[in-house]
């Protein structure tokens, strides 16, 4: 746990309010008959926080608590009756309830929100119904008496019912409240956090999912046992009625009144479930009716809970008034707009080749992965020496996310194949958790952080014990990679730069031996990707190695010691930076093949249907597309271009219509005033695989208010298009067809509108080359009956080879325009596809 002065303070006013309490008890300014309902307050206020952190902490809402809470209270009723000593009692039922609530925990782990629910309902159903049949041990329906308990510590004699329980349960409650104060900034809130947050990405850091949340049931249960047995203390007998399932969901709801994962909320929970009987025979309402009243008034207007929601004036006004240090490291923080801020530049050091003579420090050999009947991977071999920078390239689906994810052990239920080492131990019988352990640090192409974390608490959470210490080295990681002045934000709040840039200090911290990184330059402009690679550039030259894989090819070239391309999960060429793109079949990966060129209509039309100007679009910072000029003009098959991540999916959307640009305008006319009508076949189909083919073509009528006989032409025109083993089987689910099929039917559906303008993005994607020549001679035979189609396609031969124009889209920039026959234009569009030199890649059209 954390001590410090803010935290002690705020953690000792639980046991000052707890000792004020007692006091205001013992000069009798509380009534004896009101006393009961005090120390009642105080047991429901352990529980509410058990169950509340619980969900906070963990995410995992239970409704098995009044188990728990009926364990303690019958442990206390048998020992009192077995002459157990008070330790004794209390150690028992926290025991069985960790116990428990470990097994608990660790199986609701791998099942939803949905399904823990359920399994600790369960759990409560079963526990009733074993209180109430083991009689000669709880006395069945009709209840144990808790006679007494005495202490071996000094404590004395507690007599069941009686005025000395009532102020142990205030004191224990006050105690209990304390701790949740510094457990609050501890490295176990962290990671629990953290776990709930994104388990993929905990698991990189060592953070097994399953173990916290049976760690976090464990606690939460014991806490709730712990009360159980001042519940029977302070009643004097215990009976099955007060540990109902209505109980269970009383619980739920003062949690949710009072603040889920707060200690004052878990307070007014308390107070909420002890008074709330009052409360009812003061309006005359049933108890069930009154709690439903305040839980759905709390759900509409006070959605975080009543505690959260009266501190935020009381916290704005004690701001207004004592403006603090936090506020200047704010205002200091601010001009942060700029991502590219913030990060130390020096004259980068050269990137030193490891020496030839290392040993290897990570040995891939004959390594494959399948998933079903996709190999993702397939007879993969590499080396990596300490200290160099080895870059995977490969067009998407080339099998590059997979062999990282085998590195980090994230391959799921994939099957893996072959043989790895890393530093001489085996790594594929290595646990995901502890392969961080050997040294091995991750970053992901979408900077997957911890949301609900600090940027500081990001970093701190790979740690299991925070000392101060480790808050010192992280403040120093942090102002190494420029995120000092946001240490105390969370992610959300930060541009997409400093997200990546949090990611990859979470994946630097405790100095790994090995870095894999996951797209790193991607979303980010040229000035961050500067600072990057000189980052990467200073962690090869101080000895780390470096697995990097990207679609920004010079970039990622000027980092890397050797590339290593893959295509179709297998490896097809090595080389350096300089002579990896001179190997044709690696060119051929990024660029494509094609046998045949189509025929394409030789009349098109000169006006545009769609015109965009300067359309810019960014997600969350990153910038998608920037001053996109195009005009697609009437009757032509326009190809868009690009590698992954440039932008294609993004000006789809634009021109589709669904997507509404960030900047800039989007025209379309057909003519006349009107408008033109437009369909998209969006990348990987996204068919509703449980309907028929049929249905799916409804459903998209439907969609577009096409019904009755409308419907019925515009089923028997586009049931034409599609080949004739589909027409056969348009009452087959769309999950039985195959990937070539799956696409003709998601083209189809964008056919049924009958659009002027039909976009399809990458309709060549997973498909077999006979397959894909089907496709598209099927595409070119729309645009010869006067249809104007949209390809975006990442191969830049597939659409030299199809289309009336083509444009190359770089990093969210048109980086090239023209037309294939142009013959200088080919030499233009392959050096914008790699480098997006604008400079030379100039329009010939």
């Amino acid at each position: 746990m954390v001590f410090n002065r803010s935290v002690l303070a705020r953690a000792a006013l639980g046991p000052a309010a707890g000792a004020v309490l007692m006091a205001f008890m013992a000069s009798g300014a509380i009534p004896a008959y009101q006393m009961y309902s005090v120390a009642l307050a105080a047991v429901y206020s352990i529980v509410v926080l058990s169950v509340g952190l619980l969900a906070g902490w963990s995410g995992i809402w239970s409704v098995g608590h009044p188990a728990f809470f009926a364990i303690g209270a019958y442990f206390a009723a048998y020992g009192s009756g077995h002459d157990w000593p008070l330790e004794a009692v209390v150690l028992g039922a926290v025991a069985t309830g960790a116990v428990l609530g470990t097994f608990l925990g660790y199986a609701g782990a791998r099942f939803s929100t949905l399904y823990i629910a359920l399994l600790t309902l369960a759990f409560t159903m079963v526990s009733l119904e074993l209180v109430n049949r083991w009689s000669s041990v709880t006395g069945g329906d009709q209840g144990a008496p808790v006679l007494q308990l005495r202490s071996v510590l000094g404590l004395g004699t507690l007599a069941g019912g009686g005025t000395e329980p009532q102020y142990l349960a205030v004191g224990a409650a006050a105690v209990v409240l304390a701790l949740a104060v510094p457990a609050a900034a501890s490295g176990l809130r962290m990671r629990l956090v953290a776990a709930k947050s994104h388990p993929l990405a905990a698991r990189t850091i060592g953070i097994a999912p399953e173990a916290q949340s049976a760690l976090a049931f464990a606690a939460s249960a014991a806490c709730t046992s712990f009360a159980g047995v001042l519940l029977g203390l302070i009643t004097g007998f215990v009976s099955p009625d007060p540990f109902s399932l209505g109980f269970g969901i009383a619980l739920v709801a003062a949690c949710v009144l009072g603040g889920v994962g707060t200690v004052l909320g878990a307070v007014a929970g308390g107070a909420y479930l002890t008074w709330n009987p009052s409360l009812s025979s003061a309006v005359g309402l049933p108890q069930p009716v009154v709690q439903g009243l305040v839980l759905i008034g709390v759900l509409l207007f006070l959605p975080g809970g009543a505690v959260p929601f009266l501190a935020r004036p009381a916290r704005a006004l004690l701001r207004r008034a004592l403006p603090r240090r936090d506020e200047r490291r704010r205002a200091a923080a601010l001009p942060l707009v700029s991502p590219s801020a913030g990060l130390r530049v020096d004259t980068p050091p050269p990137v030193r080749a490891a020496g030839a003579d290392s040993p290897a420090l990570l040995r891939l050999e004959h390594l494959s992965v399948a998933y079903g009947g996709l190999k993702a991977l397939e007879d993969a071999s590499l080396s990596v020496r300490q200290g160099e920078i080895l870059a995977v390239i490969g067009p998407n689906g080339a099998g590059k996310t997979t062999l990282l994810n085998v590195l980090s052990g994230l391959t799921g239920n994939g099957r893996v194949n072959g043989g790895a080492d890393f530093a001489g131990r085996p790594l594929l019988r290595t646990r995901a958790t502890a392969r961080r352990r050997l040294g091995i640090g991750r970053t992901f192409q979408h900077a997957e952080v911890f949301s609900e974390l600090t940027v500081a608490e990001n970093v701190l959470c790979t740690r299991r014990r925070i000392t101060a210490g480790h808050r010192a080295s992280v403040a120093r990681l942090l102002d190494a990679v420029g995120l000092a002045d946001v240490a105390d934000r969370r992610p959300a709040e930060l541009p997409f730069g400093l997200q990546k840039r949090l990611d990859l200090a979470r994946a630097m911290a405790e100095e790994p031996r090995l870095l894999v990184l996951d797209e790193p330059f991607g979303g980010l402009d040229a000035g961050e990707r500067a600072l990057l690679a000189d980052h990467i550039r200073r962690l090869q030259a101080r000895g780390t190695a470096v697995v990097v894989i990207d679609h920004v090819l010079d970039d990622l070239f000027s980092v890397a010691h050797r590339v290593l391309a893959f295509d179709f999960g297998r490896t097809i060429g090595e080389g350096t930076p300089d002579t990896v793109l001179e190997d044709p079949k690696v060119r051929s990966s990024y660029l494509g093949t094609v046998g045949g060129k189509a025929e394409l209509p030789e009349r098109v039309g000169e006006r545009s249907v769609i015109r965009l100007r300067g359309v810019g679009h960014t997600y969350g910072g990153v910038v998608a597309l920037r001053d996109v000029d195009l005009d697609v003009r009437e009757g032509i098959v326009l190809g868009v271009t690009g590698a992954n991540g440039a932008g294609k999916s993004t000006l789809a959307g634009v021109l589709h219509g669904s997507l509404h640009p960030a900047r800039g305008s989007r025209v379309t006319d057909i003519g006349g005033g009107g408008t033109a009508r437009t369909s998209l076949a969006p990348e990987g189909r996204a068919l509703f695989k449980t309907l028929s083919l049929r249905e799916n073509l409804e459903v998209a009528a439907y969609a577009a208010g096409i019904t009755g006989a409308p419907l019925r032409e515009c089923l028997e025109e586009t049931t034409e298009w599609l080949p004739p083993r589909l027409r056969d089987r348009m009452s087959t689910s769309a999950a039985a067809l195959s990937g070539g099929e799956q696409q003709m039917l998601a083209i189809a559906r964008a056919l049924i509108v009958r659009p002027d303008v039909l976009i399809v993005d990458e309709p060549a994607l997973g498909l077999a080359p006979a397959l894909v020549d089907e496709v598209y001679d099927r595409l070119v035979r729309l645009a010869h009956d006067g249809l104007t189609v949209v390809l975006l396609e990442q191969l830049l031969s597939r659409a030299m080879s199809v289309c009336h124009e083509v444009v190359v889209l770089h990093e969210g920039v048109v980086a090239a325009q023209g037309r294939p026959g142009d013959p200088s234009f080919a030499v233009l569009a392959e050096a914008a596809y790699f480098s997006g030199d604008q400079e030379t890649a100039v329009s010939s059209a």
